[in-house]
């Protein structure tokens, strides 16, 4: 190799900076991971050249032989990870060792805290891969020629893990790159030949390409009386490098199922379940999915990467297939190995391809089942998942018609059942406990628990302990527009529309609301007259019991919440007309109506609907008028 030359110094990223700074300061406790990470990196590399050799065979360069190799320097301190795979052009290592090219960094960073233990599961989600060198090198010096690129075109990237990096032009002969560390006198544990190869076999037997480790002669000796002559050092493999989803499931332990999982996820924490299954038919194919224990950091970026590992008769195709699993399960991590695509296959043609809508099908279902099993088998695991991951699923329903029931199943809510904000009630758990006479699903939405535990909405089903779930996340009000039955059971909004509670309400009951509402027929029309143009409708309610009134949205209008999050998204929102309710049975009701007409009836119109406006809006567009009002009704 010549000397390097045409050497250029960059600044890394100052997202780059701060993770070098967690890596140095040994943020993991368990800092063998690094090896984990960079030897998963190379045979990453491996898998992408057997790939792009599929159209051009030219890229071995007369070596089909892929490897990663790990090598020691006790002398000068160095361990260097090399592999023999697609390796990198100049611009490639500036690209990909001097940024982080995941949207929404900044913000990731923003939420580090300084407590150690809380940041290194945050950075474990991140994702730390090549960084993670840091953890037991104060210098790395990376070496690279991309594939098919002549031998004057390698390149190397260097730094302390400072505010820079170095990148010079370089001779290397063979294609791949090459990763020396150079360690950090607390770290010389990782220049022990054994270390390494039990790091090895616990990390990264699963990897289907070999990773290999120098194995010294034998010098001569004399045994039983005879020369036994010296052996020349060779390279040895030290992983089993079979692909963990080809074999079978009762030969595989839980312990590298979840290593397998680090190792495609770069999670370091377990996956909460998985599923591993081999289908054979029509189609043949084998799935490993896994649903981790912690989401993601960017889980709310739908555009952000996501999907299976796909492999074709097990030859590594391509990272983040989106298309074997449906935005709503995002979260889902796993190997596909299909025998019924081709080789050859792009994301273009597994857009449109009626394979792969077969099998995005099947890895569906085998997760929502994967999700039911444990619902049914471990309620505690479940709560965990549904914390986690519960409001990405909420999505599933308007996204997944075909599974719409399923999904419905898998949901949680809190509820007026029990008096806390705790999502654990299912929608079984609701329809087990609804009286005979009951033929609808009731629930509300508001801006929080407290706001959906205290509506006045609520007061009537109380009174007759009608059980309403409870729901305040931004997602709620875009999954019940598209969830509008379960069990052949209508969802029912408890702030929409007239309340017809069908044979929940007795004879009697019935009747005096009937009375009431002919009594007051003069009065409803005294009030619409003064609101004017405010409101859509006045009428009577049964609904509420110690509030004297409430507003309601038409049965298909938007509800409040659904205005709000488009106003909070700066989208235009229609202009809306509520229908004001008014409890009969309530003292202020009884003295409006006993005003004669005239200002007075005036302002206790407008204050009964603007405290019902507060109520459901938590806000109002005049409130100094809304205190003048009630001020001057004091006085008056």
């Amino acid at each position: 190799m010549s000397e390097a030359v045409h050497t250029e110094t960059h600044g890394f990223q100052t997202e780059v900076k701060q993770l070098l700074n967690l890596m140095a300061h040994s943020l993991y406790s368990n800092k063998e991971v690094f090896l984990r990470e960079l030897v998963s990196n190379a045979a990453d590399a491996a898998d992408k050249l057997r790939f792009k050799a599929l159209s051009d065979s030219a890229l071995y360069e007369s070596d089909g032989n892929l490897r990663v190799r790990l090598l020691l320097d006790k002398d000068n301190k160095t361990l260097t990870i090399s592999d023999n795979g697609i390796g990198m052009t100049r611009d490639e290592v500036i690209e990909h060792l001097g940024t982080i090219a995941k949207s929404g960094t900044k913000a990731f960073f923003g939420q580090l805290s300084g407590d150690q233990a809380k940041d290194s599961q945050l950075i474990g989600q991140f994702g730390v891969g090549f960084y993670s060198a840091f953890i037991v090198a104060d210098k790395v010096t990376v070496r690279s020629r991309a594939a098919g690129e002549a031998a004057d075109r390698g390149v190397q990237w260097e730094s302390d893990g400072d505010g820079s990096f170095t990148v010079a032009d370089i001779e290397k002969a063979d294609r791949g790159t090459d990763v020396v560390l150079h360690l950090r006198d607390s770290e010389e544990e990782f220049l022990d030949d054994w270390r390494l190869r039990s790091i090895i076999g616990k990390y990264s037997d699963h990897i289907s390409i070999a990773v290999e480790m120098w194995k010294e002669g034998e010098p001569e000796r004399e045994e039983d009386g005879e020369k036994i002559a010296a052996t020349e050092g060779e390279w040895e493999q030290v992983n089993k490098a079979t692909a963990l989803w080809t074999r079978a499931k009762g030969e595989v332990s839980d312990e590298e199922y979840q290593e397998f999982y680090k190792h495609i996820s770069h999670d370091y924490q377990d996956a909460l379940a998985w599923s591993h299954n081999k289908v054979e038919g029509n189609q043949e194919y084998t799935s490993l999915l896994y649903v981790p224990a912690k989401a993601p950091w960017d889980l709310w970026n739908r555009d952000q990467s996501h999907g299976l590992k796909l492999y074709v008769q097990r030859v590594f195709i391509m990272d983040d297939a989106e298309q074997f699993m449906p935005t709503y399960l995002r979260f889902v991590k796993g190997v596909l190995d299909s025998n019924d695509l081709p080789l050859n296959v792009s994301r273009e043609i597994l857009q449109d391809n009626k394979v792969t809508a077969q099998l995005r099908k099947a890895c569906t279902k085998r997760v929502l089942s994967m999700l039911e099993q444990m619902a049914k088998n471990d309620a505690e695991k479940y709560q965990g998942f549904w914390k986690e991951f519960g409001n990405v699923l909420k999505e599933g329903p308007a996204e997944d018609f075909a599974n719409r029931e399923q999904i419905g199943g898998l949901l949680r809510f809190a509820s007026t059942h029990n008096d806390s904000d705790a999502q654990t009630v299912s929608l079984d758990d609701y329809i087990s406990r609804m009286p005979e006479s009951q033929e609808k699903i009731y629930y509300i939405t508001a801006d929080s628990y407290t706001a959906a535990s205290h509506s006045p909405h609520l007061e009537i089903f109380r009174k007759k302990g009608i059980e309403v779930l409870l729901m305040w996340e931004r997602v709620d009000e875009w999954l019940m527009n598209h969830f509008s039955e379960y069990q052949g059971k209508q969802l029912v909004s408890v702030t929409k529309g007239a309340l017809d509670l069908g044979e929940l309400d007795d004879e009697e009951t019935k009747k005096a609301q009937e009375e009431a509402k002919e009594t007051l027929a003069p009065v409803l029309e005294r009030v619409k007259s003064a609101l004017a143009d405010e409101v859509k409708e006045v009428r009577l309610t049964h609904r509420l019991t110690s509030t004297p009134s409430c507003v309601v949205a038409g049965e298909h209008d938007m509800s409040t919440q659904m205005l709000k999050l488009m106003q909070a998204a700066g989208q235009p929102v229609p202009e809306q007309k509520y229908i004001l309710e008014l409890n009969p049975e309530h003292v202020l009701v009884k003295k409006l109506s006993e005003q004669p007409e005239g200002e007075q009836f005036n302002e206790w119109s407008h204050l009964l609907l603007e405290q019902a406006l507060l109520a459901e809006q938590g806000g109002l567009k005049d409130p100094a008028a809304f205190v003048s009002r009630i001020n001057r009704l004091l006085l008056g």
